[in-house]
């Protein structure tokens, strides 16, 4: 996983905002490389991760998958077409065409990060800009172990290349191994 943000997508309002979202819905945008994990993986995460048969109550928080090419759409629609299969009930989680992502404000990026004082008094000497900070990859990483995401080997090996201080490490490793993984092999 390069990078992953929260925003606002597939809407025409312009310059959404959490409090003035108009016709978008909440997203999270997900950068990743294709050699490291394919995107029919990254599907096989996103199906697990939300209930699929679930009406949406609003616009704002229905389950969306937004294509970016021609390939990624025909891919979204068969592994929808499996889940739905496989369930025996239908998906309500749409498949549409990207038209452009907004970044949701400060507060809302690497939430599970921003919980954990010592950790982010970390990140904060690292990246002193909050742009660099919502943009890092070792910030999209940790905040996907803080939410049981990743396995303990990957983990190991990252680890060092963080930065962290030997107490945020320890924070950060306690807090992982309290947690069961969601995806015990998650590629992320």
């Amino acid at each position: 996983m390069v990078r992953t943000r929260v925003g606002y997508a597939g809407g025409t309002t312009e310059h959404p905002t959490y409090r003035s979202i108009g016709d978008h819905s909440e997203t999270v945008e997900v950068d990743f490389d294709p050699t490291r994990v394919s995107y029919g993986e990254l599907l096989e995460v996103f199906w697990k991760s939300h209930d699929p048969t679930s009406r949406p109550w609003s616009t704002q928080y229905k389950a969306a998958i937004f294509f970016h090419s021609e390939t990624q759409r025909r891919l979204a629609v068969e592994s929808k077409e499996r889940e739905e299969a496989r369930l025996k009930e239908n998906i309500y989680t749409e498949i549409l065409p990207f038209t452009g992502f907004t970044l949701a404000e400060d507060y809302h990026q690497k939430y599970r990060l921003r919980q954990e004082t010592d950790i982010l008094s970390a990140f904060e000497r690292i990246y002193p800009s909050e742009r660099d900070f919502v943009d890092s990859t070792a910030a999209a990483r940790i905040n996907g172990y803080l939410g049981g995401y990743g396995s303990p080997d990957d983990l190991k090996k990252e680890i060092d290349s963080y930065g962290l201080t030997p107490s945020a490490r320890k924070r950060l490793i306690g807090i992982f191994s309290s947690k069961r993984p969601a995806f015990k092999n998650c590629p992320l």
